[in-house]
This record gives C-alpha cells, sequence and structure tokens, in this order.
C-alpha cells in the first residue's frame, strides 16, 4: 500500500509539470509546445521500440490507423487545447475542469458501457456532481474577480475562451480511455506497454508534420505566430528544450511508468481516487508561480472538487440486471 501510494504520488507530481508548462512559456504559442512535448515523446519511444519490437510487429495496420487517432486526439489536440487554455484564463480554472476527469469518465461510461462495466446509480452518484459543481464555481468566482478588478473586456474575452477549451480538451480526454480500453479489451492477448509505444512512435511523424505545418504558416504570413517568432526553438531555445524534455521524459513517460507501478499494487477504487494528485500537483505549481497562496474560496472550491471525486469514485457499479432506468 505504501510503495504504490508514493508511486502515484510520484506520478501525479510529474503529470502536473504539464499544466504549468505553457505559465513558464506564456511568449509560446501552444501549437509549438504541443509540438514540442510530443516530439520528445515520440524520441524517448525510439528505444522503447526496440525493447517491444516483436509485440510491435503484430500490430495490423488497422491497429497503427487506431493508435494514431488515439495520440491525435488525446495527445495532440488534449494539450493543444489545454496549454491554449492555460495561457489564456490562467492556471487554477482550467486545472479543476480537468480535474473533473474521472466523474466525467464514469458517467460517460455509465452511459455508454452500463450493460458490460455495470450501471452507477444516478441518484448516488448527484451528491458529488454537485459538490464538483460547487468547487468549480469557487474557483471560477475568485478568478472572474480577480480579473474585473483589474481587466478589460478583452482579458475576459480570453478568460472565457480558455474555460472553453479546458472543456474541449475535457472531452477529448474523456473520448481517449474509452477508445483505448476498447482496443484493450478487444486485444487481450496484446502487450498494453507495446501499445503504448505504439502511440508514441506514432507522434513522432505526427510532430514534425506539425512542426512543417507551422514552418510552411510563418513563412506565408499567416498570423499565428508574431512576425519576429524565430522558429523552430522560439526567443528562449534553451529554456523551451529543456522544458520539452522534462515534460516529454518526466509528464509521457516516467509519468505513466509510475501510474503502472501503483495500479499493479493498489486496489482500482483506490488508484481511481489517487489520480487527484495530479489536480492538486498542478495548482500547487500554479499558486508557487503566481508567488502567492490561494484564497479561501480558492481552497474551499479546491476542497469541494477532491471531495466529489473521491465520492463518485467509491461508489460500487450494480450489475445490470438491477440498474435503474435512463433517462
Amino acid at each position: 500500500m505504501l510503495s504504490g501510494t508514493l508511486f502515484a504520488l510520484a506520478a501525479g507530481l510529474m503529470w502536473g509539470l504539464v499544466f504549468v508548462a505553457p505559465l513558464l512559456l506564456p511568449d509560446y504559442p501552444a501549437a509549438l509546445l504541443t509540438v514540442g512535448r510530443y516530439l520528445a515523446f515520440g524520441l524517448i519511444s525510439l528505444p522503447l521500440a526496440l525493447v517491444d519490437r516483436a509485440s510491435l510487429r503484430e500490430l495490423t495496420r488497422a491497429d497503427w490507423l487506431e493508435a494514431a487517432k488515439l495520440s491525435a486526439i488525446g495527445n495532440f489536440l488534449y494539450y493543444l487545447c489545454l496549454a491554449a487554455a492555460i495561457q489564456r484564463a490562467g492556471g487554477p480554472l482550467p486545472t479543476v475542469i480537468i480535474g473533473t476527469l474521472p466523474v466525467v469518465i464514469a458517467i460517460s461510461s455509465n452511459l455508454r458501457d452500463h450493460a458490460r462495466d455495470g450501471h452507477l446509480p444516478w441518484a448516488r452518484l448527484a451528491p458529488s456532481l454537485g459538490l464538483i459543481a460547487l468547487g468549480i464555481a469557487c474557483v471560477n468566482q475568485v478568478e472572474l474577480a480577480a480579473l474585473a478588478a483589474k481587466a478589460g473586456a478583452d482579458d475576459l474575452r480570453r478568460y472565457a475562451e480558455g474555460a472553453l477549451l479546458a472543456v474541449v480538451a475535457l472531452a477529448c480526454w474523456t473520448w481517449y480511455p474509452i477508445r483505448n480500453a476498447d482496443w484493450l479489451r478487444e486485444h487481450a492477448d496484446r502487450s498494453p506497454r507495446a501499445w503504448a509505444t505504439a502511440q508514441g512512435l506514432v507522434t513522432l511523424p505526427m510532430s514534425l508534420l506539425a512542426l512543417a505545418a507551422l514552418l510552411g504558416l510563418q513563412a506565408l504570413g499567416v498570423p499565428l505566430l508574431a512576425a519576429d517568432f524565430a522558429l523552430p526553438l522560439g526567443p528562449r531555445p534553451w529554456e523551451y528544450l529543456g522544458l520539452m524534455l522534462a515534460v516529454g521524459l518526466f509528464a509521457s513517460w516516467a509519468g505513466t511508468l509510475c501510474w503502472n507501478e501503483a495500479s499493479q499494487r493498489l486496489p482500482t477504487s483506490l488508484v481511481g481516487q489517487l489520480i487527484v494528485f495530479e489536480t492538486l500537483a498542478a495548482l500547487a505549481y500554479a499558486f508557487a508561480l503566481r508567488g502567492q497562496p490561494p484564497e479561501a474560496m480558492t481552497l474551499t472550491g479546491i476542497v469541494l472538487l477532491v471531495a466529489g471525486v473521491v465520492w463518485a469514485l467509491r461508489i460500487k457499479p450494480e450489475n445490470s440486471s438491477s440498474q435503474e432506468p435512463l433517462h
């Protein structure tokens, strides 16, 4: 239990890095942050592919296409939206929106896979959803009040855009684990590690194509980047390279490795609750960068969010034969 919890804590601390990278490089567009992160992840996957080369040879063309879809939505589109959301709305609100992920996945599975995986009673889910909604409202109220005190209409518009992009990112990472689990269930004889490596490998050509597209758009004068923004490494090349390698290594690879170690040691119900370490780490990093502690209302919102997630993940699914009707 102790080692499993420590592994889950380590995973959360490393996953929290993806939420602060856009804050550490605010002058870098979200597209370039996304390209850098997954280019690093793709390069890291190359030596892993040598280890899993026998299993990778078993994958069919359809499997590689599925891996490409999962990476395009669960990696590229997700992080593009998340990074843009954080740069527009700041760290706290997008973080708590993404922090609802375990419950959103549970609700989506409840609607989609209740016949296969069991049904979560809606009446028992309602209190947790209420706590989560209150938590997000508390954090949102504090961030909006801070903006209203010092900002104009443009800043409020950017904040609203950030909130919307965070919701899109949440949708991407709701779709990804459900679709990924479908493939793993349908291919129970395949190696999950090799499947993760395959998804890492397809990010490499995607990253290179995305970088070529950015270079092409800048050459054509499309106002995606500032006119004086020097591609491919930008105005702070060493900071950019170091942060992208750190995120690619720790968040994309080592974090997942620690999470898998935790999953082998702990009950599934407990592992699901410990994913809140990611949210708490990301919030701690964001407020550390601001150089100020969270306000009382923000702390209240964080506590409500964590309580709602933990409450929901403690609900046991019921067999389909005993499920209540869906409306």
